[in-house]
């Protein structure tokens, strides 16, 4: 007998605010069939708040997150979504308001938001269909990219070796001083080192809307991997570019044509720094996680 369940997941980022609607088949005898069905990205650059100035969501920001989890509500309700969740990660952890934002749109939409911490948010990330990938011997350096931070996850022998968030987000690179930015790559740099240094070969595993977009320009078949080389050129080609032209030749919408550029960068540093030739793109991120986190009654 087959059964379809429908499941929601909000992921409140720095650089944007997304909607994953998928669907759940479950059959006897077969294992849960995991298919997205609709995702909806809302830009709201809450990063831009969180990391500058004072710290603080602005009520323009504020009111269109109610407008958008009053959309995100709707949009469910046409779907027949029977249990969603939604997560806020750095941005509105960082922000002085971020508890008093939530409790806002708890107020006006019903929708409580949940600010996860950089480990937890790795820990729901995991659970996603990164067991495809890092089966058998090898070693694999996961690196998922925001607007706020990035988390690392070491795997070795299909083990979790450690894991580390750091504050090195692509929407808080581009608002840094070029010194605080050299710091925190330097940080990374150390941990990256000191933590694959006994492995013999490891890979990249990607994930994050701008590795997503750099596979997809790539034109290569899914499942097959982007190398250093490629990766690199194609950043050598995007910083020579303006950013009107990544708008109009490259087809990118405007949040996206100024992150690209520092996200490519924390995508080959790792690749250099682990010894990486290869990176592998499975499209996963923090709302496919709290999708399988829901079926499983983990969060």
């Amino acid at each position: 007998m087959l059964e379809i369940k429908k499941y929601g997941a909000i992921d409140i980022g720095s650089n944007a605010i997304r909607l994953l609607i998928a669907n759940v088949i479950v059959s006897e005898d077969k294992e849960p069939q995991f298919k997205k069905s609709s995702l909806v990205r809302v830009p709201i650059r809450l990063g831009a708040d969180a990391f500058t100035g004072d710290g603080i969501i602005s009520k323009a920001n504020t009111n269109r997150m109610v407008e958008a989890m009053e959309a995100f509500k709707l949009l469910m309700k046409v779907h027949n979504v029977e249990r969603y969740k939604a997560c806020a990660t750095s941005a509105m952890r960082e922000a002085v308001n971020g508890t008093e934002v939530a409790t806002e749109i708890l107020n006006k939409t019903g929708v409580q938001i949940d600010i996860i911490g950089g480990k937890e948010e790795a820990k729901i990330i995991s659970s996603t269909d990164l067991n495809t990938l890092i089966q058998g011997d090898n070693s694999y350096l996961y690196v998922d990219v925001g607007g706020g931070s990035t988390e690392f996850t070491l795997f070795s022998k299909g083990k979790i070796i450690t894991s580390k968030s750091f504050k090195m987000g692509t929407v808080r690179l581009l608002n840094n001083k070029k010194a605080v930015n050299k710091e925190i790559f330097a940080n990374v740099e150390k941990w990256i080192k000191k933590n694959t240094k006994d492995l013999k070969k490891v890979t990249l595993i990607g994930s994050g809307g701008n590795i997503n977009k750099l596979f997809k320009m790539s034109g290569r078949t899914e499942g097959k991997p982007i190398s250093y080389i490629y990766l690199n050129a194609q950043y050598q080609f995007l910083k020579q570019m303006s950013f009107e032209d990544r708008i109009s030749e490259l087809s990118l919408n405007p949040d996206r044509a100024d992150v690209i550029i520092p996200a490519t960068k924390i995508y080959l540093s790792a690749m250099k720094w682990s010894g990486a030739r290869k990176i592998y793109v499975p499209k996963i991120g923090l709302s496919d996680g709290i999708i399988k986190s829901l079926f499983y009654n983990k969060i």
